[in-house]
Order: structure tokens, then C-alpha cells, then sequence
């Protein structure tokens, strides 16, 4: 996975003694003396850009000198181009004009003095290769041996493929087109890349050849020597040593390299997600297509069946007009012969000349031949039925049916996924997030929240609608609630999603509610203690809700003022606020003064006791909703308990008071 960053971009191989051009990019020595150009008098290598226009690329001989895509200085030399598509130039004269642009970036620079040896070589580069190449030739084996695998001795740069001799000499022959790829020894390369590292163990400054760096030109980014400092361009410039900004950068790229490797991570689970939605796509691929061919079948099968029936029906209807006809055709035969034989009789009665015998029947041969006269009535010549058939299948619209037979766009929404991020508990109230994932298709017109009974029951719906957060109040405390949620649209409801666990507190603990509060209600202390700016009574809950178990708090008389009666017990989350708690039927309450109690709900009074109280008093309240009962205690003095009617729901703390009571 690391060979694209070893390889040149020029000539497209391992590097061979790479050298640093300013833009910070590398390049092997050998091909930046390939794409050194000359620049015209006068003229920097910024100005190119500008005048690249003015060049006709019309003729061929007129190359770029980085690639047939670049805009760069046009040269007239003629050029080849290298095996990675950079076009090279006939080597030239070094001297004060000549340039070198970078064939990645683009960026142009002029060459100094000292040539290609103004540039520094990239020593860890180099390092980095002959570990490489040494490991590689270690463990390579021949990739074109077919039984017994060879080690491999060569590897061709540029088809990327190890070869071992044999297979070297008959599939790549340094010889046609293949002549000009590069075939790297491997043990060549190992012991090769071992001495370029021994001999560059030891930097030497690329302007002063006798000096090693010891300092870094914090301006220039570059390693510099103390002769530089002294005499050179780095003079002026902030400089820091050269140990110390090691190991700045080297923290510097430590930790670039954390974010890199947890995107890295999260890459490669991503192509674990999308090698895992290739196989499903494939495998629902199969399913579809099993299914559209067993509704195909299904259909054709249906009008197979249509067909047998219509033709029944054609064979009766045939059977039928034949019967028919059959019939006249006996009938009339019958007949004709009957009234054929009275002619002939008739005739031959005609030709007596007996006047006296001919009278004795001439009255009953006229009746006789009346009689068979009348039997040919009107419509006795007729056919009784019609050859045609009076039947006619319409199948314009069955055939137009088929013709716009097609996959509806609606389908089932995919199962939503839990953003286990965001969800949680708090007391007894558990709050639930999810989403669509983003490159499904199908519209979603709302969510069902589904959650068991804390106990591995059945799950029951808790939500419906197009939110996709939620928050549910009123659950059991000390309980483990599975909760699931899917999506739905036109066509039905969709899978569900996976199934998140949500732990309830195992003790309940709350404070006053302010957002439920009444306006006139003041809250102090964090919400932990509550007064009034009215005289009249406001109501303000507590922030749980219960709805199984025992529970019991206690609220404690900071003021007492004038001997009101504050109210102190449960209700739900619609009570009415601005009147005394337990005059609507939402509220149970006990209310007080300094003298007695009375329980009170839906305005009616019970339970009078007495028993009041004052500042520092504490009332407790101790709800049993397994007993179904509540019960109240003023200084520790029980009051109740008394039965609840109203047993299923939610229930908030609450208290009732006005301006004259402080109650925490």
C-alpha cells in the first residue's frame, strides 16, 4: 500500500537518490536533470504562466515540459516522455538561467549556483526504500510460477510484477516494447539501499559541504549549519535547535497522524459496511428477482386459469347452437317427408277419373292438406340460431394493465438506526434518537416507538408520529426497558431497528419543575426550594413521574406566615395550576394549617386529623401505588393512609401555595 508514495512521479519507479524541491515534493536526481529547461533572459519562472498563451501548440515538436496537459514554458527542443507520462528533455547546460518545475505541483524554480546540489536529499527517503526493498526481497516470491513457486530475483517497476529468472527471461524479454521498463535486481536494491543509508548516515549542509546541521531556520523550514548562520541567507532569520524542533515535529506529526489513523478506522469499517451492502445487495438482488419471477408465474398462471373457463364457455355455447340446429334439421326433415308423401298422394288422386270416389275423400284430402299447409308456419323456415357467437372478450384493458405493469416507486422503508449516542436515562424518563440512513430512497411518513413492560414483556406502541426524537416519561424505576422503533410509509411498516436496552434509576430523586410551573410560582436554591408572589394558590410539580412502586419524599416549612394551608401530594401533568391542589379530579392532596389536615380531591373534603403545622415542620408524603393507597405524615405523625380510586397512569409530586409559605 505504500509503494505510490516511493515511486517518482517523472520517471514512475522507486526513488533513486531523491532530492527536496522547495515546494516540499520529491524527485529522483537523475530525472530533475531530464526536466531542467533553460528560461529566456530576463525573464523568472512566475512570468511563464502568463506568457504560456502566447505559444502556438499547434506543432508537435512544440512540447510541455511536464505533461500534455501543463500550460507551463512551451520548449522547442524536441522531447520524449518518461514511463509515467512526463515529458523529459535531452540533457543541457546547468547554468544561471536554467529552471526545474515541479511535475506534481507545478511550481517553478530557478537553480542557483550550485545547481541540483542545492537541494537537499531526502535521507529519510532513502532510508525508508532500502527497509522496503529489503523486506520485500526478503519474503517476494515469483508471480507468474505455477506449481513450485520460485524466489523472485527482479521486479519490473513498472508492470509492478516480481519475477524470478526463468519466468524473467521467457515473459519479460528485454527486448520490443518491454526494452525500455525497469527491471530492479532485488538483492541489488537490498545491499544497494544499505550502503546509500550508511554513507548518508551522516548530513552534511547542501551549501557548506564540510559542515553538518545543527540548527533550523524556523523562516526558511529547512535544517541549516552554523557557517550558514554566520555568513549565509539564514543570518537574519529565527532559528531554534535543531534537537528540540525534531521532536516538536515529530510530536507535530504524531499526532496529525492520530486523526489520520482514526479516519483511517473509520474508513476501513466504512469498507466493511460497504462490502457487507454489496453482498446484501446481491443477495436481496437474488430475492427480487425470485420474487418478480414467482408473481410473473403467479399472473400467468391466473390468466391460464381465466383462459380454461372462457373456453368452457365457448364450448358450451357451441355445443349449445349445434344441439340446435341438430334439432330443426330432425324436426324439419320430418316434416318435409310427411308433406313431400301428402303431395305425391295427392297427385296421384288427381289423375282418377272417379268422380264419385274422388268426393267421398276430396273433403278430408283438403283438410288434410290445409292442416300440413299450416304446419309451415311463419318462422318454421327459420334458423332458431345465428352461426355467430354473441360473446366478445374485452382484453384492451388486461393488455394495457400489462403494458403498464412496472415497479411502483413506494416500497417499505428500511429499519431506522438508534443514535446510541443520544440516547439515555435520567430518573425514570428514558430518551430515544434515530435517523434513516442517508441513501435510502424510500419516503417516510412516520416512526412507531415500541417498548416493553420493564419485565420482557410484550412490547407495546409508545409513539407514533414523524419525530425522530423521543422522551418517556413515567417509567418503573430500578427497570430494564427494550425499546425498537421503525419506520413506515404508504406501502406499510418497515423492519424494525436493533433493540437498545435503557436502565431506569434505581432511586428516584427530582426537584421542582419549572417549566411546568405556574408563572406566579418563584423557585431558589436550584429548583430545590419553592414560595409564591401571589396570594392566591399556585401549583408547581416535581420534575419524576411514577406510575408502579413505593415512594416517599419529604418537604420541609422554611416560612409560615399567617396561618395559610399549602397542599402537598400527587398529580398529573394537566392539573390545573392556578387554584388550590386537589379541587380538580387530576389532584390527590393533603392540605394544611397550623391546627389540622384534611385530605381533598375533586374538590370534596375527607379525613379530617388533627394536627398542623408551622416553620421548620416537615410533611411527608409516601405514595403506594402496589396498595393503591396514599399517606401522608407531619412531623412524623401519620395522616391516612387513603385509597386511591384512580389507578392508572402517571403521577408527579406536587404542591400548592401562596405568597405566605416557603417550602423546599
Amino acid at each position: 500500500e505504500m509503494d505510490e508514495e516511493l515511486k517518482c512521479p517523472v520517471c514512475g519507479s522507486i526513488f533513486r537518490d531523491p532530492i527536496i524541491l522547495p515546494c516540499s515534493h520529491n524527485i529522483c536526481l537523475a530525472c530533475a536533470r531530464n526536466i531542467i529547461v533553460q528560461t529566456p533572459e530576463g525573464e523568472s519562472p512566475h512570468c511563464r504562466a502568463s506568457r504560456s498563451s502566447d505559444y502556438d501548440y499547434l506543432d508537435m515538436d512544440k512540447m510541455s515540459m511536464y505533461s500534455e496537459t501543463d500550460s507551463g514554458y512551451g520548449s522547442f527542443t524536441p522531447c520524449l516522455k518518461s514511463p509515467n507520462g512526463v515529458r523529459v528533455f535531452p540533457p543541457a547546460p546547468i547554468h544561471r538561467n536554467c529552471s526545474i518545475t515541479c511535475p506534481l505541483c507545478h511550481r517553478s524554480v530557478s537553480l542557483e549556483e550550485r545547481g541540483l546540489r542545492g537541494f537537499p536529499r531526502n535521507r529519510l527517503l532513502e532510508a525508508i526504500i532500502s527497509r522496503y526493498q529489503q523486506s520485500r526481497s526478503e519474503t517476494v516470491k515469483c508471480q507468474l510460477c505455477v506449481r513450485n513457486l520460485a524466489e523472485a530475483t527482479v521486479k519490473c517497476e513498472q508492470c509492478d510484477v516480481f519475477y524470478c529468472a526463468p519466468c524473467q527471461q521467457r515473459c519479460h524479454p528485454s527486448r520490443g516494447p518491454l526494452a525500455k521498463h525497469r527491471l530492479v535486481p532485488l538483492s541489488q536494491a537490498a545491499t544497494g539501499g544499505s550502503q546509500q543509508q550508511a554513507a548518508h548516515k551522516l548530513a552534511t549542509c547542501t551549501e557548506h559541504d564540510l559542515e553538518n546541521y545543527s540548527m533550523y531556520c524556523v523562516s526558511c523550514k529547512t535544517p541549516v549549519c552554523c557557517q550558514c548562520l554566520e555568513e549565509g541567507k539564514h543570518a537574519a532569520h529565527e532559528v531554534k535547535a535543531l534537537g528540540a524542533m525534531w521532536k516538536q515535529h515529530k510530536g507535530q506529526l504524531s499526532q496529525a497522524l492520530n486523526g489520520v489513523s482514526e479516519k483511517a478506522k473509520d474508513a476501513k469499517e466504512f469498507l466493511v459496511q460497504l462490502k457487507n451492502l454489496l453482498q446484501q445487495i446481491q443477495e436481496n438482488g437474488v430475492e427480487f428477482e425470485a420474487c418478480l419471477v414467482a408473481q410473473c408465474d403467479a399472473l400467468i398462471d391466473a390468466l391460464n386459469r381465466q383462459k380454461a373457463k372462457l373456453l368452457t364457455k365457448v364450448t358450451k355455447e357451441r355445443e349449445y347452437k349445434l344441439k340446435v340446429v341438430r334439432d330443426q334439421i330432425t324436426h324439419c326433415t320430418v316434416k318435409l317427408r310427411q308433406t313431400t308423401g301428402l303431395m305425391e298422394y295427392c297427385l296421384e288422386v288427381l289423375k282418377e277419373n272417379d268422380p264419385s270416389g274422388f268426393l267421398q275423400i276430396s273433403h278430408a284430402l283438403v283438410k288434410q292438406v290445409q292442416l300440413s299447409q299450416e304446419q309451415w308456419v311463419k318462422g318454421a323456415l327459420e334458423p332458431k340460431v345465428c352461426p355467430e357467437f354473441d360473446l366478445s372478450l374485452n382484453s384492451e384493458p388486461l393488455l394495457q394493465s400489462i403494458h403498464q405493469l412496472d415497479f411502483i416507486q413506494v416500497k417499505f422503508p428500511p429499519a431506522p438506526v438508534l443514535q446510541l449516542e443520544e440516547c439515555g436515562t435520567c430518573n425514570n424518563s428514558a430518551t430515544l434518537a434515530w435517523k434513516i440512513l442517508a441513501f435510502s430512497h424510500s419516503p417516510v411518513e412516520g416512526y412507531v416507538l415500541e417498548l416493553d413492560d420493564g419485565n420482557g414483556g410484550q412490547y407495546r406502541e409508545v409513539y407514533v408520529g414523524k419525530e425522530t426524537l423521543c422522551t418517556l416519561d413515567g417509567l418503573h424505576f430500578n427497570s430494564s426497558y427494550n425499546a425498537r422503533v421503525k419506520a413506515y410509509n404508504a406501502s406499510g411498516a418497515g423492519p424494525y431497528s436493533k433493540t437498545v436496552v435503557l436502565k431506569t434509576s434505581d432511586v428516584a430523586w427530582f426537584t421542582f419543575d419549572p417549566s411546568s410551573a405556574h408563572r406566579d410560582i418563584v423557585l431558589s436554591n436550584e429548583n430545590q426550594a419553592v414560595s409564591c408572589s401571589s396570594y392566591d394558590d399556585r401549583v408547581v410539580l416535581g420534575t419524576a413521574a411514577f406510575s408502579k412502586g413505593v415512594h416517599y419524599w419529604e418537604l420541609t416549612i422554611d416560612r409560615y406566615d399567617n396561618h395559610p394551608d399549602p397542599a402537598f401530594g400527587v398529580a398529573r401533568i394537566n392539573v390545573i395550576k392556578d387554584m388550590m391542589l386537589g379541587k380538580d379530579d387530576k389532584a390527590w392532596a393533603m392540605y394544611v394549617d397550623n391546627n389540622r389536615s384534611w385530605f381533598m380531591h375533586n374538590n370534596s373534603h375527607t379525613n379530617r386529623a388533627e394536627g398542623g403545622i408551622m416553620q421548620g415542620s416537615t410533611v411527608g408524603i409516601l405514595l403506594d401505588l402496589n396498595q393503591h393507597t396514599l399517606s401522608f405524615y407531619i412531623n412524623k405523625q401519620q395522616h391516612g393512609p387513603v385509597a386511591f380510586e384512580n389507578l392508572d397512569g402517571v403521577y408527579m409530586p406536587a404542591v400548592s401555595l401562596n405568597r405566605n409559605v416557603q417550602v423546599s
